[in-house]
């Protein structure tokens, strides 16, 4: 995706360019407003004239002059949904404007309807336009082209290794001992393997996505990976594993991807299956143009626990994330998200929680590549009752910084290195507790 969003962003300033110094609007006699207007857009200040212009909309809107102008400063400011209907009103009284009919196809690409932006760009290139801006025409269709290949079926594949240290590789408390309300106060010796433990640590994962495609709207897709990790130092009953597997269907219509898939997921600690997750999600993204768009997702899934039948419990969640790539090849994205656990035994409302989430994050580009990112992630378990041994309900909030850098040395190659700090604050001693991890991984894509 991110691949298809920096075509669309070269390939468009490539036509803007080429557009602006070819074609010119069918008129000649404008208003002051209008030349000025054009005045910054031959000074490539798109977004001042679209500043200028747009307050003066819904008095203008009708005149093609102005309509156009409004267009192509829309296009250049980012605002393509504006541009779009601007250039609609041009189109309804000029359908000849090749400038207009141009501006629009570049609009309909930014916004992500490849098919529309095709048929439009053709029908400029066959109306006749001048011979360099004919060929810019065609090194846009053939970046269609390109955009369409990528939606034929494919898979790829990946294998993954790295290196780091966590100071609390089993998520225990920074004490060894603790008062037990329960037992009148009496104060009680932790197991050692319950105390913070930290170690050097390696991993290595695999896995495999795919996409076969049906038509130009269905498509059925799937996922597996596994990965392993091993702590130093006399700590493998540490180690982990975890198998995941989804298989669903996805289906695109002009702006909105929607996908349901089943998932299933394995998890075990020191060799031994400690939890099996099933479950479906079901996905919306909805594209407002090449650089936004938000999804929303609802996950209901099944917990459960070989070792701990008491723990098995349905789990759903419900969320939606907002993403915006700038200009400047930033991307930033923030996305709420709610929940519930809830136990399938009775007589133990202190297992199940309700949840409410907070996840930020960027990634900046400082070169080809290279790329900085840091995300921010919060979240809040309220659980159902009063715990036995220290006799509260329970309450923990959790927050957690990654800091770090991918580095692409070749292609198909990347390195990340990156820090994770985590803060488990917990009114239940044994749950509260803080991490910090240091790794760099190297991943190999096939």
């Amino acid at each position: 995706m991110k691949t298809k969003k920096n075509k669309l962003v070269l390939t468009s300033t490539l036509l803007s360019v080429a557009l602006l110094a070819a074609i010119t609007p069918a008129h000649a006699v404008v208003d002051l407003v209008v030349t000025n207007a054009r005045a910054l857009l031959d000074k490539s200040q798109g977004k001042q004239a679209y500043d200028l212009l747009e307050p003066l909309e819904q008095t203008r809107a009708g005149d093609p002059d102005f309509d156009i102008s409004l267009g192509i400063a829309a296009n250049e400011a980012g605002e393509f949904s504006r541009a779009i209907f601007a250039l609609e009103r041009v189109l309804s009284v000029q359908p000849d404007n090749a400038r207009a009919r141009a501006e629009m196809g570049r609009a309909l690409f930014a916004v992500g309807d490849i098919k529309g932006a095709r048929q439009v760009f053709q029908q400029t290139k066959d109306q006749g336009v001048p011979v360099e801006v004919a060929a810019t025409l065609d090194q846009f269709l053939r970046a269609i082209d390109k955009i369409e290949q990528a939606g034929l079926s494919s898979w790829k594949a990946f294998a993954e290794v790295g290196l780091g240290n966590d100071t609390n590789i089993n998520s225990g408390p920074g004490v060894n001992s603790v008062a037990v309300p329960a037992f009148g106060g009496l104060v009680l010796t932790l197991n050692p393997g319950g105390v913070k433990t930290g170690a050097s640590f390696a991993t290595a994962a695999v896995g495999a996505s795919g996409r076969y495609v049906i038509d130009s709207r269905w498509s059925l897709i799937g996922n597996v990976a596994t990965n392993w990790r091993g702590n130093s130092g006399g700590n493998s009953a540490f180690n982990t594993t975890q198998s995941d597997v989804t298989a669903g269907a996805s289906y695109i219509v002009e702006r909105n991807d929607y996908s349901l898939v089943a998932q299933y997921s394995a998890s075990g600690v020191g060799g031994t299956n400690v939890r099996n997750s099933t479950g479906v999600v079901g996905e919306w993204t909805y594209r407002f143009d090449g650089f936004r768009q938000i999804t929303s997702y609802v996950q209901l899934g099944y917990l459960a626990y070989p070792l701990q039948g008491v723990r098995d419990a349905t789990r759903n969640v419900i969320g939606s994330t907002y993403a915006h790539l700038f200009s400047n090849g930033l991307l930033a994205f923030g996305g709420l998200y709610f929940g519930a656990e809830k136990e399938k035994a009775a007589g133990v409302p202190h297992l199940g929680h309700k949840l409410s989430g907070l996840r930020l994050g960027t990634q900046k580009p400082i070169n080809p590549s290279m790329a900085l990112f840091a995300t921010l992630g919060w979240e809040g378990r309220n659980f159902g009752g009063v715990d036995p041994l220290f006799l509260v309900t329970r309450q923990d909030r959790q927050t957690s910084l990654n800091l770090g850098m991918t580095w692409s040395p070749a292609k198909d190659w990347r390195i990340t290195p990156q820090i994770a700090l985590t803060r488990s604050s917990s009114n239940i001693v044994i749950n509260d507790y803080d991490k910090r991890m240091i790794s760099i991984a190297a991943r190999r894509e096939f």
